[in-house]
């Protein structure tokens, strides 16, 4: 039975998006261009002595040093970095720890990568992928949504929904898996609709989503 990693998908996919980007390209994380962001995920994956500052916020100039060292760095010899996967001494190379850590994380930065330009469009619907996606979605919602001072639900269009928060009031997000992944972690390009009175509406845009 072949075995279906999200991460492994989205790690491939994203270095074929960079190999057609080439390193100069505007992505949604502000003020970064494609190099930027393919630096942020090799110090993610090959340095974790730099990547503190991902999380903690005092820990960023090491995160920026490490970035930084890539400046020079051949964009090809980056992408085949990346396309390589994580070093033989990661624990990324267990696929369990893989998926988990890096599921959402490469869905989410391949998506930066795609919609840094106008025109972008969704990808094809694939099942495999949203079902995936949509497990996501339940899983990381008590994380992603805790400022929310309302209840939240997520609806896909097909019906299926899924309560993501309790709270006074309620707001309902519809979109596919995908949109609602890149929604939760803050991403402003994503083509989900929000449903429920105003005055809950506007309480749940009043605060950040996201890590």
């Amino acid at each position: 039975m072949e075995i279906v990693s999200l991460a492994v998908d989205e790690r491939a996919a994203l270095a074929d998006t960079f190999d057609r980007t080439g390193p100069d390209a505007p992505t949604l994380c502000e003020g970064w261009d494609t190099r930027d962001l393919l630096a942020h995920v090799l110090v993610r994956e090959r340095q974790p002595w730099n990547a503190g500052g991902i999380v903690v916020p005092a820990l960023a100039p090491l995160t920026e040093r490490g970035m930084a060292g890539y400046g020079d760095t051949p964009w090809s010899e980056m992408v085949a970095e990346l396309r390589d996967g994580p070093p033989a001494w990661s624990p990324y190379r267990i696929g369990k720890v893989d998926e988990l850590a890096n599921g959402a994380e490469y869905f989410v930065h391949h998506e930066d990568a795609r919609r840094g330009t106008e025109g972008w469009e969704p990808r094809p619907a694939d099942p495999v992928r949203d079902g995936q996606l949509w497990a996501l979605v339940t899983k990381m919602s008590r994380l992603l949504l805790r400022r929310s001072p309302v209840g939240v639900v997520a609806r896909r269009p097909d019906g299926t929904s899924h309560v993501l928060r309790a709270g006074p009031g309620v707001v309902t997000l519809v979109g596919e898996p995908g949109e609602l992944v890149l929604h939760l972690f803050g991403r402003a390009a994503a083509r989900v609709e929000i449903e429920g009175s105003p005055a809950d509406v506007e309480a749940y845009r009043a605060v950040a989503r996201g890590i």
